[in-house]
């Protein structure tokens, strides 16, 4: 039997035990076969010779994956405002689509869309699990955030502070089920079926969530979380297990627009590059230091034996030249290094530096770091089975 997801009706049901007046949703069941008799026909995707790439259209996910592809150098051009439609110079043939985040997902699923960059949790909730749904990149940098589910402060849950507390209650029962108000309702009946809930009933909500419990018309709700200032400003906790996934922007795609249509995989490779380059030296810093030392093999010692950071491969080393007002000869009793940091640890790179004999160091952002090719390709291509192609 499959269980609808919207009740047709709802019934007042008022419980006189210091509890809220509670909105009980009753459950309509219908058959496979009146499933099947009355679900609309799939529309046909229509053919085209074009690559399309579906980007969050509004909030702050849309401005972030912006940012992104233009630090990337993938500059999405929009000439009017209110146009859904863009394109991006370095990428021939590829349209841009701006589409609502639930969307993205949806019309990648179903082929209208090859690729799209969109939150993790989006993926997951929409996606549900379709193997047509390839992540290619699962770390763009940007959204985090994670999904949970967050009760009162007060009242019955004042002493509940695990997923594991709140599933022992005794009230939640067939009659008087446990109510989570949440946008997510895939991920919100799967994961507490599999903690093992029995009596629980999933409430759509677009927005808000935090407000429903006080207005008595959900017990918990499930809903991403950040900072958690919010939940703390709505008298709301974070149960201790009830973390259902982490989340921030990723990139994904069709798998068989991946392996069939024309010119997508060479189209993912291009962005995947820039991406990679770009977010691997995001929290780097390129480091010159003057070291005084008799050779080069001298300094590269000094550097991989009493320093934290040799370099990519290894420090790059070349001598620097002097002018000798004695000799009237240009001397070289010096040899400049480059080395790469991480961001939060430069002052120490600086003092290890100036341990061995570095002076006169120059500290510059890194905007692209790229390798022989993006790690990710290469595993991308392991699962597509199309490792011997490339």
């Amino acid at each position: 039997m499959l269980r609808k997801d919207l009740p047709t009706r709802q019934q007042w049901a008022i419980k006189q035990k210091g509890r809220q007046p509670v909105w009980r949703c009753s459950t309509v069941t219908i058959s496979q076969q009146q499933a099947q008799e009355t679900a609309p026909a799939v529309p046909r995707t229509a053919p085209r010779t074009n690559i399309r790439l579906a980007l969050p259209s509004k909030g702050r996910m849309a401005e972030e994956t912006l940012q992104l592809l233009d630090d990337c150098q993938l500059t999405v051009r929009k000439v009017n405002p209110r146009q859904y439609v863009a394109d991006i110079d370095q990428l021939e043939h590829v349209e841009v689509w701006f589409q609502r985040a639930s969307d993205v997902v949806r019309k990648i699923k179903s082929g209208d869309v090859d690729i799209g960059i969109v939150g993790y949790d989006m993926v997951s909730e929409y996606g549900e699990g379709d193997d047509d749904l390839v992540v290619i990149h699962d770390a763009l940098g940007f959204g985090g955030c994670h999904l949970a589910v967050a009760v009162p402060t007060y009242g019955e849950f004042g002493g509940v502070h695990s997923l594991e507390e709140l599933a022992a209650m005794p009230q939640w029962t067939e009659e008087n089920p446990l109510r989570v108000v949440t946008g997510y309702n895939y991920l919100g009946q799967k994961f507490l079926s599999e903690k093992g809930f029995k009596h629980f009933a999933i409430l759509t909500a677009d927005g808000a969530l935090e407000a429903a419990p006080a207005m008595g018309t959900a017990d918990v709700i499930l809903d991403l979380v950040s900072s958690g200032t919010t939940l703390r400003e709505n008298n709301l906790r974070e149960l201790v297990g009830g973390k259902v996934l982490a989340s921030e922007g990723v990139l994904v795609a069709n798998r068989r627009s991946l392996m069939e249509r024309d010119g997508v995989i060479q189209a993912v490779k291009d962005i995947l590059e820039r991406l990679e380059a770009h977010l691997r030296a995001s929290d780097k810093f390129s480091v010159v230091a003057n070291i005084r030392a008799e050779s080069e093999e001298d300094v590269a010692s000094k550097i991989h034996q009493h320093t934290d950071f040799p370099g990519l491969q290894g420090p790059t080393i070349s001598p620097v030249y002097t002018y000798d007002s004695a000799s009237g000869k240009a001397v070289h009793n010096f040899y400049a290094i480059t080395i790469i940091v991480p961001k939060p640890r430069l002052y120490d790179a600086v003092q290890q530096l100036r341990a061995i004999g570095g002076s006169g160091v120059l500290v510059s952002p890194l905007v692209y770091i790229f390798d022989e090719e993006p790690p990710r390709w290469r595993r991308l291509l392991k699962e597509l089975g199309l490792e011997s192609k490339f």
